[in-house]
């Protein structure tokens, strides 16, 4: 809460359930937005005529934008009030997420993303923040443990309901979806929120802090999204960018380290237990999160996959999650938060190196949704502990800030990294592949046999194509794996660098 805000009287009974109801609900979806597009891409590069590799934009516009807008949900709060900020952005989700869902071309579709990831932003640590305004304090921990399922259980219904819907109605409905749902939300909101009000304050924001964040965050993740289809810095496009990115970057440290109400504070980066806790986030975070991306691409383009059943292979992700989180909180209290970080990132990139011994071209469903099982298993040892360590290691009174901090590099890193790893995938496919084609034995024979069975010359030349491009993928997705176990080996290596935190922790504030 910040300060000006009176503390309003529990919401008990019919009300404080359906509150309760709206902000879960709420949250769900952004969630769930983050994930729902991860299988549709196929679905959606092929309905505006682009490649697959352009269609993940549509997943890092809107994890940029979200990025960008979390920092700014204090201030909001504050300048408009709690609810009014609540209700606005769940206006805003739905009408962004109609113009998502009719969106003509890849430029009209990602612009819209970034409007939904601005609306959607402030939205999950708003709804927390009002859940626990609401609510008795007797039953706060019940309202943190409601929330927090929603966040877990999200992004495993996010790839089966995306598939699914893309498979049966259309892309376009994975966005048309939210609609209902944001104007119930928003109406819900005013209707049954409003005595949960909080002060409107005339509060300063950091306008040329702002200017810069969002000039060298967008700078960078248009060269990371643009650098493959133009050559890199063969073009002096992705330099420019590459130039602005820096320089922006730079100036951003300074501006902020100097500012003294910074829109990202980054004076927390003090703290040793902090900073290394970050950058073992940063790194394992955006990771996994690209893997999510990737996985699903694999499985449709190489594989044959519909977008539903890739939906249901990596959705197995989260189900050991929500089964191991309720052991995950209850160690914490007892063991080393460093130990059981660490062990959850090695288990991640265990994992990662299962992926590489059993996912060849011709595995089958469970072959390649088991290790997604497995992986989820280790998932709350990295996140829950993480968070503990990191906002253990800054002041009480910095808390909130750490945690705004944390949540606004998290998501950077997944879209920054989902950039990244897809250009890698594609190119190591593509240079698989020049390597297969050229030391192929027997590929005239197997025209020959084809021809032999009824295919024209082409139609053999087709098949053989698409047998050489299988197993590059399928290649590619394994080397992306041994590096991603190089990643996190790493990441939970320097996590031994961060001292054991000395205090209690109030982790609610970190989602």
């Amino acid at each position: 809460m910040h300060p000006g805000a009176k503390e309003p009287a529990p919401l008990r009974g019919g009300t404080l359930m359906i509150a309760c109801f709206v902000l879960a609900f709420t949250n769900f979806m952004v969630v769930l937005d983050t994930t729902i597009a991860n299988v549709s891409v196929a679905h959606i590069a092929g309905g505006l005529g682009i490649s697959s590799s352009e269609g993940t934009w549509v997943i890092t516009s809107y994890a940029v934008a979200e990025a960008i807008c979390v920092p700014l949900t204090g201030w909001l709060a504050r300048r408009f009030g709690t609810v009014r900020v609540f209700a606005g952005g769940m206006i805003g989700f739905g009408i962004f997420s109609f113009l998502c869902g009719t969106a003509p071309t890849l430029e009209a579709l990602v612009a819209f993303r970034i409007g939904q990831g601005l609306c959607g932003g402030p939205l999950m640590p708003l709804s927390q923040t009002l859940l626990l305004r609401i609510a008795p304090k007797e039953k706060h921990a019940m309202m943190m443990g409601l929330w927090a399922m929603t966040t877990v259980t999200a992004p495993i219904l996010g790839p089966i309901l995306g598939g699914t819907i893309s498979d049966s109605w259309g892309w376009h409905w994975i966005f048309f979806i939210n609609i209902p749902i944001a104007i119930l939300c928003s109406v819900s909101a005013i209707i049954v929120l409003r005595k949960a009000e909080t002060l409107v304050e005339r509060v300063p924001i950091d306008r040329m802090g702002l200017l810069l964040l969002v000039l060298w965050i967008g700078a960078l993740q248009l060269m990371l999204d643009l650098g493959r289809e133009h050559d890199w810095f063969g073009s002096s496009m992705i330099v420019t960018l590459g130039i602005v990115a820096a320089i922006g970057f730079a100036v951003f440290l300074i501006w902020e380290l100097t500012e003294e109400q910074p829109v990202v504070d980054l004076k927390v980066f003090r703290h040793r237990g902090f900073t290394v806790s970050v950058a073992a986030l940063v790194f394992a975070y955006g990771t996994f999160f690209a893997s999510l991306v990737v996985i699903p691409q694999w499985l449709q383009s190489a594989l044959g996959y519909t977008a539903t059943w890739a939906g249901y292979a990596t959705a197995f992700n989260g189900v050991a999650a929500v089964l191991m989180a309720p052991v995950v909180a209850k160690l914490s209290a007892r063991v080393d938060p460093r130990l059981l970080v660490s062990f959850g990132i090695l288990w991640l990139g265990a994992t990662s190196l299962i992926r590489t011994l059993w996912w060849t071209s011709g595995a089958d469903f469970w072959t390649l949704a088991l290790p997604q099982l497995i992986q989820g298993a280790g998932m709350p040892f990295f996140f829950i502990p993480l968070t503990t360590l990191a906002l253990g290691a800054v002041e009480v009174e910095e808390t909130a800030s750490a945690a705004g901090v944390m949540n606004f590099l998290r998501t950077l890193s997944g879209a920054v990294a989902t950039a990244i790893v897809t250009t890698m995938w594609y190119d190591d496919a593509q240079g698989v592949r020049s390597v297969l084609a050229g030391t192929m034995n027997g590929a005239a024979a197997a025209i020959e046999r084809l021809q032999g069975n009824g295919f024209s010359a082409d139609q053999a030349r087709l098949v053989v194509s698409q047998l050489v491009d299988q197993e590059a993928y399928a290649i590619a997705t394994g080397q992306m794996f041994t590096l991603a176990a190089l990643v996190f080996a790493a990441a939970a290596t320097v996590i031994w660098l961060a001292p054991r935190p000395t205090r209690e922790v109030d982790t609610s504030l970190a989602h």
